[in-house]
């Protein structure tokens, strides 16, 4: 793959406001494309290493597509002066009006926790569109200790003075998440967490995202989503675990592939909320199951030489 086949772009929003996307190779025919959906305060840096795996091909399969996001307030976009508008179900438009403007009707989508719960939203409201969809350390039930603790350090840290800082800080709230990262990893994590700019240092995120975190009321349960969980029944589904996560349970990760007909559960040793989605092993099981989704489109199972038995 060359870095011609590479390209930030960007795409307004149904209120105008400019929101940035990757999109990186050119795809085999028959291999669908891949969406990629960050996490709440993340980027598409979290997706570098395995937008390249994917449209590489090789071991990996055949070359894909693979798009990933930055939600407005995130990365390359616009922040939006309104911070109400950072919610699940503006973001969703958000992400159709990408993919109508990259001319993608139908994906793979890969969610890192809130994105997950923004691919379940799309599968409702735009049937076809999600052709599979890996859901990175995230359910229709969330673990209040994990929310707990994202609330204690979304838009509440200071910037760090340099790269070995930066990484001193992530390992405040997240070390006992990532009990198996190398140094390299952390510095990894750390480079897809800050940007140095203007002679310092930033989170890639609108520090007014945190307003909607305060908003949540501990006392109160939190919502569950099984409806929209639901949505998700018609295509194949990966659920990706941190093996020390605090926000996806057991219970609620075997409740989930109960409940879906055509379902598997990935555990990544060593890792939390939520997987960093860069080791090998991972790749290759995010690489497998989209060669399955190929299998599993209508198109591909009417066809008699789909599969071999």
């Amino acid at each position: 793959m060359s870095d011609a086949d590479t390209a930030s772009r960007f795409v307004p929003a149904a209120d105008g406001l400019r929101l940035h996307y990757r999109d990186v190779g050119r795809g085999a025919a028959g291999a669908l494309p891949v969406v990629c959906l960050p996490g709440l305060t993340r980027t598409t840096a979290d997706f570098d290493v395995l937008a390249a795996h994917l449209a590489g091909g090789g071991a990996a399969g055949p070359p894909r597509r693979v798009l990933s996001l930055d939600y407005r307030g995130r990365g390359g976009s616009d922040h939006d002066p309104a911070p109400a508008n950072y919610s699940v179900p503006v973001e969703a438009g958000d992400v159709l009006a990408v993919l109508a403007a990259a001319d993608v009707p139908e994906a793979v989508f890969v969610g890192t926790s809130r994105g997950g719960l923004i691919a379940m939203v799309l599968s409702g409201i735009r049937p076809g569109l999600v052709r599979g969809a890996v859901l990175n350390d995230i359910g229709p039930v969330l673990a209040p200790a994990g929310l707990e603790r994202i609330r204690g350090y979304v838009g509440r840290l200071p910037p760090p003075r340099d790269w070995d800082d930066a990484v001193r800080t992530i390992q405040g709230y997240a070390g006992a998440q990532f009990t198996g990262l190398s140094a390299e990893d952390w510095l990894h994590f750390a480079r897809t967490t800050y940007v140095e700019r203007d002679g310092g240092f930033a989170g890639r995120y609108d520090p007014a995202l945190a307003e909607g975190l305060r908003a949540l009321d501990p006392s109160k349960p939190l919502p569950v989503l099984w409806d929209q969980f639901a949505g998700l029944s018609a295509a194949p589904l990966l659920v990706v675990r941190g093996e020390n996560t605090d926000l996806l349970s057991e219970d609620t990760a075997a409740e989930m592939l109960r409940r879906h007909p055509d379902a598997a559960l990935f555990t990544v040793p060593g890792q939390g909320h939520a997987p960093l989605l860069t080791d090998p092993a991972t790749l290759a099981r995010i690489a497998d199951f989209a060669r399955r989704c190929d299998e599993a489109r209508p198109e591909a199972s009417a066809a008699p030489s789909a599969r071999l038995y």
